[in-house]
C-alpha cells in the first residue's frame, strides 16, 4: 500500500465544524468593520521579497529567520507574505489611493506564512484578520483601531483578554533612544544572549523581544522610550489614552513594548489572552507613519493591527454547534430518486436547509441518519409523500410535492 501523504509540518486542515466557527468569525469581522466604514481589501499571497525587506525591516526576526522566499522561473525573488501591512501600503501606493478621500480604511482576512516552530495555535501557515487606516495621524484613529480589535475579541467570546499599549515616538526619537539603550546594554554585554548581542549595533530595541534571562536582567534598569518622547508624540499618546479611558477599555501601560516590526512609530499595542499560557499573544499593531513613503509613496500616516484567527478561536473555545438540516428527504424506493432530488433543490432555493439521502441506506437506516443529523422533519418520497415530525413522531401524508414545499418552506 502506498505511504500516506500528510499535510506539511506547521500546516493544518480546517474541517467542517472548525470551518463553521471560522466563518462565523469572518462574518462578525465584516459586520464590526463595516459599521466603522472599513472596506474589504485583498492583496497577493506572494510579493516581491524587497517589499518585506524594506517595509518590515532587515534586522527583524521575520525577515532574517521566518520568511518563505523563492525565485520564480524568471529569477525574481518572491516571498509568501508574512504579514499584511506592507502589502496594503504597497497597494495604496500602486493604485494612487492617496488621491481618494482620506483616511482610507480597509480590513482583510487571509493566509500568511512564517517559518516558526509549530505550537498550539501557532503555525507556519496561519490566518490573520486585520485593519488599516491610512491618510491621517489623528489620535482618534489609533483609539478606533484598538477599540475595533477589543470589540471583535469580546463578541468572539475570547477570554482573559489583556491589552498593553505604549508609544515609540518618531523615528528621530527612536534613533536617539537606540543610541542610549545601546550604550546601556554595551556595559552589560556579558549578560546578553548571542542573538541580541549580534543585533546590538543595528537594532538594540530588539532586546525587549528576548525571553533570555540574562538579557531581561540587563534591561531591568534600562531607560524607557516612553520617558524620552518629544512633546508632540507625548501629547498624541495622551489623547489616545484619553479616548481609550473614555471608552472604558482596560489596558496596561508597558514601556518595554516595541513590537517585532521596524515600521512602527508612535502608538503600539498588543493583546494577549491569559487562557493560552506561554504563547498568549492574540495580535497587535500600531502606527506606521513612515511606511508608505519608504515604499515609494507620498508621506502618509497610517495605523492598524492584525490578529491570528486560530489564536482567537483558541482563546474563545466555544463549542461548535453542528449544522442541522431542517429537512431530510428520504427515499421509500429508488424510483423516487429524481423526484426527491427536485424536492431538495426546491426547498433549498426557498432557504430551507435540506439534506438528501445519497448513500443507498434502507428506509430504516435513513430515519436513523436523519435523527443523528438532528433534522426537524423527514419527507419520505415513494409511491406517496409523507412528512414526519421528528420531535413528536407524528407522520401524515400530503398530496403533492408542492404541498410538501408549502408546509415546510
Amino acid at each position: 500500500m502506498p505511504e500516506k501523504v500528510q499535510a506539511p509540518r506547521g500546516t493544518f486542515d480546517v474541517l467542517p465544524d472548525d470551518g463553521r466557527a471560522r466563518l462565523r468569525l469572518l462574518e462578525l469581522s465584516e459586520a464590526i468593520f463595516g459599521r466603522a466604514n472599513y472596506g474589504p481589501i485583498e492583496t497577493p499571497v506572494f510579493e516581491a521579497t524587497e517589499l518585506f525587506e524594506r517595509g518590515v525591516g532587515e534586522t527583524t526576526d521575520v525577515v532574517e529567520k521566518e520568511m518563505f522566499t523563492f525565485d520564480d522561473q524568471g529569477g525574481r525573488s518572491l516571498t509568501l507574505r508574512p504579514e499584511g501591512t506592507a502589502s496594503v501600503c504597497r497597494a495604496y501606493v500602486e493604485h494612487g489611493m492617496h488621491k481618494a478621500a482620506q483616511p482610507v480604511k480597509v480590513w482583510y482576512w487571509g493566509p500568511f506564512f512564517r517559518y516558526e516552530a509549530p505550537q498550539a495555535g501557532r503555525y507556519r501557515q496561519f490566518t490573520q484578520v486585520g485593519v488599516e487606516a491610512l491618510g491621517s495621524d489623528d489620535p482618534s484613529l489609533d483609539a478606533e483601531s484598538i477599540l475595533l480589535l477589543a470589540e471583535l475579541l469580546e463578541l468572539a467570546g475570547a477570554r482573559g483578554i489583556r491589552f498593553r499599549v505604549s508609544s515609540l515616538g518618531t523615528a528621530a526619537t527612536r534613533r536617539a533612544y537606540s543610541d542610549e539603550l545601546r550604550e546601556h546594554l554595551r556595559a552589560r554585554e556579558d549578560q546578553l544572549s548571542d542573538d541580541v548581542l549580534g543585533r546590538l549595533d543595528r537594532n538594540p530595541l530588539r532586546a525587549f523581544d528576548s525571553d533570555h534571562p540574562g538579557t531581561q536582567a540587563a534591561l531591568r534598569d534600562a531607560p524607557r522610550l516612553l520617558d524620552r518622547l518629544a512633546r508632540d508624540d507625548a501629547e498624541h499618546f495622551a489623547e489616545v489614552r484619553l479616548l481609550l479611558d473614555d471608552a472604558g477599555l482596560e489596558y496596561e501601560l508597558d514601556g518595554t513594548l516595541v513590537r517585532g516590526l521596524d515600521y512602527y512609530t508612535r502608538t503600539v499595542f498588543e493583546v494577549e489572552s491569559t487562557e493560552l499560557g506561554a504563547q498568549s499573544a492574540l495580535g497587535g499593531g500600531g502606527r506606521y507613519d513612515g511606511l508608505v513613503e519608504l515604499l515609494g509613496g507620498p508621506a502618509t500616516p497610517g495605523v492598524g493591527w492584525a490578529a491570528g484567527v486560530e489564536r482567537i478561536l483558541l482563546a474563545a473555545k466555544e463549542p461548535v454547534e453542528p449544522a442541522r438540516p431542517s429537512v431530510f428527504v428520504a427515499l421509500a424506493d429508488g424510483a423516487a430518486a429524481a423526484a426527491a432530488f427536485a424536492l431538495a433543490r426546491d426547498l433549498r432555493s426557498r432557504g430551507v436547509a435540506t439534506e438528501l439521502e445519497q448513500a443507498g441506506r434502507s428506509l430504516k437506516g435513513q430515519m436513523k441518519h436523519a435523527d443523528r443529523l438532528g433534522a426537524a422533519h423527514v419527507v419520505i418520497v415513494g409511491e406517496s409523500i409523507e412528512i414526519k415530525d421528528m420531535a413528536s413522531g407524528e407522520q401524515h401524508a400530503v398530496a403533492t410535492m408542492e404541498d410538501a414545499v408549502a408546509e415546510l418552506a
